[in-house]
């Protein structure tokens, strides 16, 4: 369980990366996908934030994802610049892919297949 804290610091770096993304994410991974913080886990030391992002209009999720782990050391030098006076120790970062709402999108797809079939078998 998070402690308010974890929470705070959290919540603090995720409104801070995602303006960082809207500045400088173009030059990273390009203009055309479009990427969203879903959530940020702070470890309890506040040494480390785990990023999760979702990535849309694109097929390639995972070259946008190595574009950013390419890129980790200018983003946590932008992140440090922007909250270096609310944290003591700028916390080292790790990114990944959040799939939630794919899965979810599947899941509908699959539960529409299922009706589908219900109808075609009621009125066959």
């Amino acid at each position: 369980m998070e402690s308010i804290r974890q929470k705070q610091v959290g919540e603090l770096i995720k409104r801070n990366f995602s303006f960082i993304l809207q500045q400088e994410g173009g030059y990273i991974y390009g203009k055309e996908p479009l990427v969203t913080i879903m959530n940020v886990k702070m470890t309890p030391d506040l040494s480390e934030a785990k990023i999760y992002i979702s990535v849309y209009n694109t097929e390639h999720k995972q070259e946008v994802l190595l574009c950013l782990e390419e890129a980790n050391t200018k983003l946590r030098q932008s992140l440090g610049q922007r909250i270096k006076k609310q944290v003591r120790i700028i916390p080292t970062i790790q990114i990944f892919l959040d799939e939630t709402i794919d899965e979810m999108y599947r899941v509908d797809e699959l539960f529409l297949k299922i009706e589908k079939e219900k109808q075609k078998n009621n009125i066959a």
